[in-house]
């Protein structure tokens, strides 16, 4: 396969359409990452389900406190008027619609925004964490993964197999060789590697490709 994106150049490319002063949340794992590549001029607010508002960037090692952890048990850092709040009035704001964007990992996508990010089938650990809030209540979720899994199936799909954590919720899919929306419930094809033609990027889609007339390059940094 044409060589691919790192999964810090795919956090990299999410977080250059993350809007200044918007209010997000990062899945825990791989889009922690999003939280490092601000663009410059812009800075989101982050949240994390266990009660932070803007937190920061992670601290050096040995500068850790530890009673300062995001979600994922990260240490973080605050910002300037970050907030702690109950676990409930946290789940208030997710619930409630207050924040702008989710960027979660997923096992599976399908055409249709369905997604599958908490349990991998029966012989896998549940772990649903706040997910399936989050894409019921975030304005807008995005998706970021590696377009295959370790084995070489397609994560992007034309129905889900696995346990679903929402229905219809995703609009956005950043991947390793691709950058997609999810329009009338099909992959709409943005931007791609441009050493990869769109029948290599197809042959590894489980789903239907729709070409508009421009697609973009999928260029990031060496990071």
């Amino acid at each position: 396969m044409t060589s691919k994106l790192s999964n810090a150049q795919i956090a990299w490319r999410a977080a250059q359409d993350i809007e200044d002063g918007a209010y997000v949340n990062l899945g825990i794992g791989f889009p922690e990452m999003v939280a490092k590549f601000q663009p410059p001029g812009k800075q989101a607010i982050f949240h994390t389900e266990n009660g932070v508002l803007n937190f920061g960037e992670a601290p050096a090692p040995g500068e850790e406190d530890w009673d300062l952890i995001n979600a994922g048990k990260k240490a973080i850092t605050l910002r300037p008027g970050a907030a702690f709040f109950h676990h409930a009035d946290s789940f208030g704001m997710v619930r409630g619609g207050h924040l702008d964007v989710a960027i979660l990992g997923t096992y599976e996508v399908a055409e249709n925004g369905d997604l599958a990010n908490w349990s991998t089938g029966p012989k896998g650990v549940p772990a649903v964490g706040g997910a399936m809030d989050l894409v019921h209540g975030a304005k807008r979720v995005a998706v970021i993964t590696d377009h295959v899994t370790k084995d070489g199936r397609p994560k992007l799909v034309k129905r889900c197999a696995l346990p679903l954590t929402g229905v219809g919720c995703v609009t956005r899919v950043y991947t390793s060789l691709a950058v997609l929306d999810i329009e009338d419930e099909r992959f709409v094809l943005r931007e791609k590697l441009p050493t990869m033609s769109v029948a290599e990027l197809q042959a590894v889609t489980g789903a239907e490709l729709v070409l508009p007339d421009q697609i973009g390059d999928l260029v990031a940094p060496e990071l």
